[in-house]
């Protein structure tokens, strides 16, 4: 069982915004030991939380950094460059904890306020919650519990409905929410080729009492903290997120193949970095990956600047953002497979970084939000086609 602590209103540390260069190190060091065990070594997750790292987008009145996109998105990579699992668990804590921005205040406080809070979920509606006159009684079982072993508070996704079963609303209007709990039941299904260390295990709850102020609507943006931040769209920041996490995975990738400049492959007389086919590859991967990170941030600028100038993002800014996502995603996807190969036998070893890289790329590019299928409503939009862009 996996439950939270109480926490009670008050003054809240306020969470650094700067990616700890000692934090990096320790993540790196722990890595193997992360894959091992399943889920991130504690001293890996004592240097997040002492750096602020798992809520870099929560609300400063709720201990948290309330980042800007672009800021939270750099130190996703960086963390993801030192362990994808890292970097991983971290991007799924800050996009939920985007959510805190659409609870009551005392209920934002409660689950976001404590220092080591970090909260998680699925949020893809695969629970149920009927409604009842304060509270709702919800049941589900989510995959993808990311971070499960040292999140304080889990939540899913959820279909609204009344005592009838028939679909219902949230008092915003919402169809759809995010209920956060305080007690979830850990599946043990969490046995994978990549991402080992972040203990994304599917989670359930049966009949829990979920007050309807812990339950924050997913397609309606009902604001309790307005600004820049969480006028964006909450799908495309996971989706950058995830792509942004692909990201550094391939600036390791790039960074184990340049270490690997004077190894000698079996039945070569040159070393890697004196073999064209090597030195060509190992361009396209930089191009590509430089690429990315200029294509996701100029796209995040004109969305920042839009919400923060007119109030919201238009359904252009929204698919603009997710082309980006997805293109990062392919690119850093290339790269590595490029890497992992020029680098040769060297690159299935245990001890070799870029198997692991390799793995873990793999198994993040398999999130629906990257997934191949959202080019399509992406290019139905760009044809001037009527497109649902409810779930960008």
């Amino acid at each position: 069982m996996h439950g939270t602590l109480p926490s009670r209103p008050g003054p809240v540390p306020k969470c650094r915004t700067t990616t700890d260069m000692d934090m990096l190190a320790t993540i790196r060091n722990d890595a193997a030991a992360t894959e091992a065990a399943g889920r991130l070594a504690p001293s890996t997750v004592a240097a997040l939380v002492d750096a602020g790292s798992f809520k870099l987008w929560v609300p400063e009145n709720y201990g948290g950094a309330g980042a800007s996109l672009q800021t939270g998105l750099d130190s996703i990579a960086e963390i993801a460059r030192a362990d994808g699992a890292a970097g991983w668990c971290v991007m799924i804590a800050n996009t939920t904890g985007l959510l805190a921005s659409r609870l009551d205040r005392e209920v934002a406080h409660e689950i976001f306020g404590r220092t080591d809070a970090v909260a998680g979920g699925f949020a893809a509606p695969m629970g149920v919650a009927t409604l009842g006159a304060a509270a709702a009684r919800v049941s589900g079982e989510w995959a993808w519990g990311s971070g499960a072993s040292h999140t304080t508070t889990m939540g899913g996704g959820v279909r609204i409905v009344d005592s009838e079963g028939s679909p219902a609303a949230l008092p915003d209007g919402g169809r759809v929410g995010f209920a956060f709990f305080t007690e979830v039941e850990e599946l043990d299904t969490w046995y994978v080729s990549g991402l080992q260390g972040t203990h994304s295990t599917d989670y359930r709850v049966h009949n829990a009492h979920v007050p309807l102020e812990r339950i924050v609507s997913m397609d309606r943006r009902s604001l309790v903290v307005d600004t820049p931040l969480y006028r964006c769209s909450t799908f495309g920041a996971l989706a950058l997120g995830v792509a942004m996490t692909m990201v550094g995975l391939a600036e390791r990738a790039i960074e184990e193949l340049t270490l690997l400049a004077d190894k000698i492959p079996q039945g070569s007389s040159k070393g890697l970095a004196h073999r064209a086919p090597v030195q060509a590859d190992l361009a396209r991967s930089v191009a590509a990956v430089r690429g990315a990170r200029a294509y996701v941030a100029d796209e995040v600028g004109r969305s920042w600047d839009e919400a923060a100038s007119s109030g919201r993002v238009t359904n252009e800014r929204k698919v603009a953002l997710r082309l980006a996502a997805n293109a990062a995603a392919d690119a850093a996807l290339g790269a590595v497979d490029r890497c992992y190969t020029s680098a040769g036998g060297e690159a299935v070893y245990r001890r070799s970084p870029l198997q692991r890289v390799f793995r873990d790329i793999h198994v993040a590019s398999q999130h629906a939000m990257v997934a191949a299928r959202v080019f399509e409503p992406l290019g139905r939009f760009e044809f001037g086609l009527e497109t649902d862009t409810g779930g960008l």
